[in-house]
């Protein structure tokens, strides 16, 4: 399993909120059924990738189809005024809640913020610095469009017709990947994904998948999506020096 830590990635009722938000969904009348559809797509990929933390996701996936199977159905059950009761209502309800945290979270970070910019007599100095060298967003939309996209480019069509026979499976680690993708852009300065991980195996995809997302939180390297949601660009972050931080695993 492998655990990405990017501030957008963050659990299942997130892509939920971020579908809604998208198709600019009424969060009270959700279409159930689409929703459900493009979030089994979605987790689909996340069990190609191998993710720590999936089993979230498909918990509510299956919680997805059994709304969704209750609205083919007859409703029995009613509410005091003898109304039929919506099986989409404890979802609305979770969302709501989640929402109002988020947002509360988000006016304490805000807060936050604020109170750091405020230092006692003697701290001003490192305080200013921690400012100075705070890196800028590393990750253009979210990581939920760059699923969308890894998605495209597991499941296109080869470019020619020619079959291609692997003799035996190969394994990339993330670490592996993390030089790669470096070595790349030390020479290109920016790449499409696509170009990189052209007529390449899905097992070498996934891991080159997973070393970007891993540069991205380190800063090495930024992220910007294209307009067709079907690839992205890798751009040398602006903070980071023309060569491999410490950070990043060296050759051996």
């Amino acid at each position: 399993m492998y655990q990405i830590e990017l501030q957008q990635f963050e659990g299942p009722l997130d892509l939920l909120l971020f579908f809604i938000k998208r198709d600019e969904i009424d969060i009270y009348n959700i279409p159930i059924a689409k929703i459900t559809d493009e979030y089994l797509a979605y987790v689909r990929v996340l069990e190609e990738i191998d993710l720590d933390g999936v089993a979230d996701f498909i918990y509510m996936a299956a919680l997805l189809i059994n709304i969704k199977a209750q609205m083919l159905l007859p409703n029995p059950n009613e509410n005091e005024e003898g109304e039929e009761v919506d099986p989409r209502r404890e979802l609305v309800e979770r969302l709501l809640e989640y929402v109002r945290f988020k947002e509360g979270a988000d006016q304490l970070a805000v807060r936050r913020e604020k109170r750091n910019r405020h230092a006692t007599r003697g701290d001003a100095s490192p305080v200013r610095q921690q400012y100075e060298q705070q890196p800028a967003k590393a990750v253009d939309h979210t990581v939920y469009d760059l699923m969308d996209a890894l998605a495209h480019m597991l499941h296109e069509p080869p470019e020619d017709d020619d079959s291609t026979h692997e003799v035996a499976p190969l394994e990339y680690s993330v670490d592996e990947q993390q030089r790669y993708v470096m070595d790349r852009l030390r020479h290109a300065r920016e790449l499409s994904f696509r170009s990189i991980i052209r007529e390449r195996s899905k097992p070498f995809i996934i891991a080159t998948f997973l070393a970007v997302l891993e540069l991205a939180r380190q800063h090495h390297l930024r992220i910007h999506i294209n307009e067709s949601r079907t690839n992205f660009a890798l751009r040398w972050h602006d903070n980071a020096s023309n060569g491999v931080d410490s950070t990043v695993p060296q050759a051996s």
